[in-house]
């Protein structure tokens, strides 16, 4: 599968592997400080209760992201 998707996109229990940051600025610094670079993989470990954050394993680190930040993360089907 070839198509890009949005972090927002993957349920609890799926994996993915990151393709591209459409972010800029300070957030676009702090994704790239916690790993989110191009080809890391990434598994999503649930939501909140609320829907947001979301929970993500990143480089054997649990990390919340909010849905917001999570549009501007395209991913790919690991």
């Amino acid at each position: 599968m070839n198509e890009h998707f949005c972090l927002n996109d993957i349920a609890p229990g799926q994996h993915a592997v990151v393709s591209r940051l459409q972010s800029t600025g300070s957030m676009r610094r702090r994704l790239l400080d916690i790993g989110l670079v191009e080809n890391t993989d990434v598994e999503c470990l649930g939501r909140s209760p609320g829907g947001d954050p979301s929970a993500f394993l990143i480089r054997g680190a649990v990390i919340a992201i909010r849905s917001e930040d999570c549009a501007d993360i395209l991913i790919r089907a690991s």
